[in-house]
């Protein structure tokens, strides 16, 4: 089960200035499935928090925790002001994080992961 392109806006702890982007969140399920909304609930939850923000949605305990699936990925691209407006300002750099258990530890099925999020319909 993927869900993917769940915008999100928080703000860095570091500069307190926003960042944006789109987290993208995969389960493998062990006889559970929960609703596609719960997913993003909780990318949305996490970004509401100052500092790592949407990351901690990255945070794989709480799905692995809920759901005890046979594995968790999670992939968040964002878009930091802190970057964009001061410093380097570098006005199209992406930062992108992951974090992953269980099955999602073979190459093979997050490669498969990977594919699937890059892929546009």
């Amino acid at each position: 089960v993927i869900v993917k392109d769940i915008d999100f806006f928080s703000m860095c702890e570091h500069h307190m200035l926003p960042f944006y982007g789109k987290a993208h969140v995969a389960y493998i399920p062990n006889g559970y499935i929960t609703g596609l909304s719960k997913i993003a609930r909780v990318v949305d939850i996490f970004s509401h928090f100052a500092g790592t923000g949407a990351y901690d949605a990255s945070n794989k305990g709480v799905y692995q925790e809920t759901l005890n699936p046979l594995g968790v990925m999670v992939v968040v691209e964002a878009k930091h002001m802190c970057m964009q407006m001061r410093g380097v300002e570098k006005q199209n750099s992406v930062t992108t994080t992951s974090d992953f258990t269980g099955a999602f530890n073979q190459a093979k099925t997050r490669e498969e992961f990977m594919n699937l999020i890059r892929a546009r319909y």
